[in-house]
């Protein structure tokens, strides 16, 4: 049944039919279109425009439709050119001319648009418990780690000793990032667009504001012609999306690092790893890989999204129906990766041991040596270039500080004392830096309470 008919005397090429059509993918909301449809009658029978017997009539249809696609029982076919087409159809079908009064007041504009609203501020509440499902997790393997000591990195060069708290934190504070977007966006996109028709309201008395509270939304929207052509949310969406994905590449990609065995910080559990067909000694970090790579194709959905919406004209355009497909896909890629992601970390080994010798052999250590001697009188510029010194000593000598002896420290620099050693300790190079967001044990408790009550408000 197609809803325009009417003035047509030809039938659809099938050409045409299938390169229009889109109940292949937008299937995926019809239980959205049925939950807008009852809110719709309901609101309709409200204000007198339909009859009490068509309103019980309709929503009694609806809910069959709903419970017979839910089982199996009813099978959506190709025949029909979109999922409102078809539910329409098969309630004309079960409940006779009441089903026709079912789009009084209504345009398919506002139909998709209001359905495609509904499933996505669902998805963004999906992924949100996903994401604070995660952040558990890496609260877990903070508490557990507070004096786990490992090298902090930049340039992937080893820069001075952190530990496996600390950095686990990091990954706390962008997810945490990313679940602030979501709400961000769950507030900006949370307005009704029922009620707007084609592009320029009806004639009929609806009662919009109803429709909005029944539905859950904050407010109807305020301009039809925007209501009908706003893809906004869905690139907001597509954007927090492209973000998450981003940290979990970035989560990934040292994941991978650390499994090596150049670095063997960790050990990816058997259930999270694949093996080689040809080499048998090799054990894979696949899931990390993929995850790595489908952040690629998230982010194809952000940069579709802008371009076909870069040159619209308001109001509707067909061009919109593009957005399903890529955004159902984004979705369905972000949440796997978050879920698969989550259940490789925690079944993660951390080889703490190796964490701690490689902090030790990367003179970590060498800005506090540097700051010992400014503690001692020594400016920090003269300072800088002592230390620089010494560590051009011990790498000709394949030396660490530490193993370096007293007189060794005070034939470059007289202002050594015994209590050098204790200074460039690691556990002294971590405990001593309390700063707030620093590794030191102090502000390290601080932060994970801090986590700890962010995830039990009932607003996080």
């Amino acid at each position: 049944m197609k809803l325009w008919g009417g003035r047509f005397t030809k039938e659809t090429n099938q050409l045409v039919h299938n390169f229009n059509a889109s109940l292949s993918f937008d299937q995926k909301f019809y239980q959205e279109d049925v939950e807008g449809s009852i809110a719709h009658v309901t609101m309709l029978a409200a204000q007198g425009i339909l009859s009490e017997e068509d309103k019980t009539a309709i929503i009694n249809g609806l809910n069959g439709i709903h419970e017979d696609i839910a089982s199996g029982k009813l099978i959506i076919d190709e025949e029909h050119e979109d999922i409102h087409s078809f539910i329409e159809a098969h309630l004309i079908e079960r409940i006779g001319d009441a089903g026709k009064r079912l789009h009084t007041g209504r345009s398919r504009n506002d139909q998709v648009a209001l359905d495609m609203k509904l499933y996505t501020r669902k998805q963004v509440l999906e992924m949100d418990e996903l994401l604070k499902s995660l952040l558990q997790s890496l609260l877990k393997i903070m508490k557990e780690n507070t004096e786990t000591i490992m090298p902090g990195f930049t340039h992937l060069q080893k820069a001075q000793p952190i530990t496996l708290a600390h950095h686990m934190g990091a990954y706390f504070e962008m997810f945490k990032r990313d679940r602030s977007r979501l709400h961000d966006l769950f507030e900006r996109m949370n307005y009704c667009p029922l009620g707007s028709g084609a592009l320029a309201g009806t004639t009929y008395p609806l009662d919009r504001e109803a429709t909005a509270q029944e539905l859950h939304f904050s407010a109807p929207t305020l301009n039809s012609m925007d209501s009908v052509s706003d893809r906004d949310y869905l690139i907001d969406f597509s954007s927090a999306m492209s973000l998450i994905m981003m940290h979990l590449s970035r989560f990934c990609e040292e994941i991978i690092l650390w499994n090596t065995n150049e670095y063997q910080y960790i050990e990816i559990d058997d259930s999270y790893s694949t093996g080689s067909s040809i080499m048998p000694q090799k054990k894979n970090p696949d899931i990390a890989e993929l995850i790595r790579g489908k952040t690629g194709r998230v982010y194809g959905t952000l940069m579709s999204l802008l371009t076909t919406m870069k040159g619209l004209p308001l109001a509707y355009n067909k061009d919109m129906q593009e957005d399903k497909e890529l955004v159902f896909d984004a979705i369905d890629t972000t949440k796997g990766c978050i879920v698969l992601f989550q259940g490789m970390l925690d079944t993660l080994t951390f080889r703490k041991d190796k964490m701690r010798a490689s902090a030790e052999g990367g003179f970590t250590n060498a800005t506090d040596a540097a700051d010992y001697l400014v503690k001692h009188g020594v400016p920090f510029r003269d300072a800088h270039g002592i230390v620089g010194q010494l560590v051009l000593y011990c790498i000709e000598r394949n030396l660490s500080l530490g193993e370096m002896s007293l007189e060794e420290f005070q034939a470059i620099s007289p202002v050594f004392e015994e209590d050098i050693y204790e200074a460039i300790s690691m556990e002294t190079c971590v405990s001593k830096r309390n700063t707030i967001g620093a590794p030191g044990p102090d502000a390290m408790k601080e932060v994970i309470a801090s986590y700890e009550n962010y995830l039990q408000r009932n607003d996080a």
